[in-house]
């Protein structure tokens, strides 16, 4: 029987870790520059209905 590589299991594991806080990170930047984006646009001039 073959033996169990642990060490990459807890490689792979770090790594979904890390990609999911990478992620989570840049919809966090993305929900900062939506404001700011929207805030530009009715500062033109341009009336919201």
């Amino acid at each position: 029987m073959a033996k169990v590589n642990y060490k990459f299991q807890k490689r792979q594991k770090e790594l979904d870790r890390i990609k999911k806080k990478e992620e989570k990170l840049l919809r966090k930047q993305e929900g900062k520059e939506q404001p700011e984006a929207e805030a530009e646009e009715t500062a033109d001039g341009e009336q919201e209905p």
